[in-house]
């Protein structure tokens, strides 16, 4: 005979006794009766109330008693003084409990955390649990999600691959100065870990390789090395480079617009960037447009550029599966970002080394593979890694050292190892409707991410609640990042933007640049008195020359890369033989005139 069920209740670690009533045993009262009708569709470790009468101590939960092929229900009952809270699903102090009044818990339709393909369980408190991913999908074992059947290719496995970690930390070293243990025991030398290349034999070494656990590490902030102009760090990424009071610094706002620049969003652009907005030392305001190459009309990239606001790079491809961003080789990132600016240059015309920024699609941060390439072909900064919303917002930092807060989301990919790269970082933005009184709701990183904004009323209040929030702290520059297509959704959208650039240029104290700009700002901290007269943001200041010209090539092109698919190419400059892609991005190729 089994003994009785000892259950673990919340915080205060209360021993619950627990007795079963079988509905089978003599005397079994109506409500076992019920019991299956009570336990359709309900978890097995949801626990409930039969009665709101009493002292509010009894709730029981479903047990189906597979070994008798019955439904039970186990009654569980708090200790003298306590109450069960049904929302908490938890024991607690009699004045803390105030849903006695209620049989169940609002919140009875929880997600499984971790589920398995169709017909496969999850484990709980109360055992295993049997979850089933609606008709139509399968379960994703690699991505822990439900997604279409198609996509899902693991349906032949039982469970996720456990990762063997390798004995980094133990009381008393187990191998040679200047190695480090497998987890097989295995003793391998230090430099090898986190290489890219298991040389483990139970391949460990590639198992614990983010910014905290890498071995070779980038080490912690030292500001006595770290000196500007090259490198810029602080311990938690909130200093003002040059310490310069806050009052003196300028609060720069960085407008950037991701993916191809084509007639679906060339008019946003000229409306917002009309040439009458200037900032304080009168420059235009400007933007950035992180750049990706199919459907983009390289004419009108080119002349942005010629207007001043800053180019970069968003991949060529675009791939749509976020693992080929996250776990991309070297060779990848080169040929999608080195690759994409290759035929920005030479499609827009583009030749000053000016397209030095990077931005991971998706912000899938490709790890120390995107970094190692971007140093290698001259990218001064990337733009990706997102900073979870704080109290204070963090600046942009070298990453020389390691970076001064948590990798959020980005795939978990963030990069360990020191690089002689800019990591502009995109502080999230507060999106509560009203910060005062809404509860605590998780930051977003572009603006159209803020699910929650649905009227330009509330668009217009995150943008001034943000500003604020920046403004009268340490002033790290502010990012609104956007997508074209989330402001032309809605004409208020816009005309919210617009009214908000037209405020802040009324100040003397704003400024709209480029990411460029930002970072020579940094690396020479000017305080708001001089800045009229801070050459290094005078460069962009006027627009240079006439149009390149009125009327571009529209050029129907075709890759062996892409069968069956015919696209147009616009540019001022000669049509390529075959449309640019990964293994021709000049376009003349596979059949290059001779």
């Amino acid at each position: 005979m089994s003994p009785k069920l000892i259950f673990l209740l919340g915080s205060l670690c209360l021993l619950v006794g627990t007795q079963v009533r079988a509905q089978d045993e003599e005397g079994a009262d109506g409500v076992d009766a019920n019991a299956e009708e009570l336990c359709q569709d309900r978890p097995g470790d949801e626990y409930f109330r039969l009665s709101v009468e009493g002292d509010c101590r009894d709730v029981v939960r479903c047990d189906k008693a597979s070994e008798i092929g019955v439904t039970r229900l186990a009654t569980v009952r708090c200790p003298t003084g306590l109450a069960f809270d049904i929302e908490r699903q938890t024991c607690d102090w009699k004045t803390n409990v105030k849903n006695c009044d209620q049989l169940e818990s609002k919140q009875t339709l929880t997600q499984a955390p971790f589920v398995f393909c169709p017909g496969s369980g999850r484990c709980t408190r109360s055992g295993l649990k049997q979850i089933t991913c609606p008709s139509g999908l399968a379960f994703d074992l690699d991505k822990q999600t439900c997604d279409w059947k198609g996509k899902v290719t693991n349906c032949d496995k039982l469970e996720k691959p456990r990762k063997v970690l390798p004995i980094l930390k133990t009381d008393e070293p187990v191998c040679p100065e200047g190695k480090l243990s497998c987890g097989n025991g295995e003793c391998v030398d230090k430099e090898l870990f986190c290489n890219g290349k298991p040389d483990c034999k139970d391949e460990s070494d590639e198992n614990a390789c983010t910014v905290e656990t890498d071995p070779n590490r980038a080490p912690d902030c030292d500001p006595t090395q770290c000196v500007l102009p090259d490198c810029y760090c602080s311990a938690d990424g909130t200093r003002i480079p040059g310490n310069i009071d806050p009052q003196q610094v300028p609060q720069m706002i960085t407008i950037t617009f991701n993916g191809a620049v084509n007639v679906d969003n060339i008019d946003l652009y000229e409306e917002i960037f009309n040439g009458q907005r200037q900032n304080p030392n009168g420059c235009q305001i400007r933007g950035t447009f992180f750049v990706s190459h199919k459907y983009t009309n390289y004419s009108a990239v080119q002349d942005l550029h010629r207007r001043g606001h800053e180019i970069a790079v968003f991949s060529l491809t675009h791939k749509e599966d976020p693992q080929y961003w996250s776990q991309g080789t070297y060779d990848d990132w080169l040929a999608e970002m080195a690759g994409a600016r290759l035929i920005i240059e030479r499609f827009a015309n583009i030749t000053d080394g000016s397209i030095i920024g990077v931005r991971a699609p998706y912000l899938r941060v490709g790890g120390n593979k995107q970094f190692e390439m971007m140093a290698d072909q001259f990218f001064v900064y990337d733009a990706s890694i997102t900073a979870s919303l704080g109290r204070v917002p963090i600046w942009p930092y070298t990453l020389y050292f390691r970076m001064p807060h948590r990798c959020n989301g980005n795939g978990g990919n963030c990069p360990s190892r020191s690089h002689p790269v800019w990591e502009m970082v995109m502080n999230e933005l507060d999106r509560r409707d009203d910060p005062t009184f809404d509860e605590s709701l998780p930051g977003c990183h572009m603006v159209d991410s803020c699910s929650n904004i649905q009227t330009g009323e509330q668009f217009a209040r995150l943008l001034r609640h943000n500003f604020n929030r920046h403004f009268n702290s340490n002033r790290a520059p502010l990012g609104l990042h956007f997508h074209a297509s989330w402001l032309k959704s809605k004409k208020e959208y816009k005309e919210e933007l617009i009214k908000f650039i037209e405020e802040m240029i009324a100040r003397s104290d704003v400024y709209f640049v480029t990411m460029v700009q930002v970072i020579k700002w940094m690396q020479q901290p000017t305080e708001l008195s001089a800045l009229r007269d801070f050459q290094d943001w005078k460069e962009t200041c006027d627009e240079k020359g006439l149009p390149y010209c009125s009327l571009p090539n529209a050029c129907p092109l075709t890759t062996r890369e892409l069968p069956g698919e015919t696209l147009r190419l616009f540019t001022c400059m000669e049509c390529p033989n075959n449309y640019p892609w990964l293994l021709d991005p000049t376009g003349d190729g596979f059949s290059a005139r001779k």
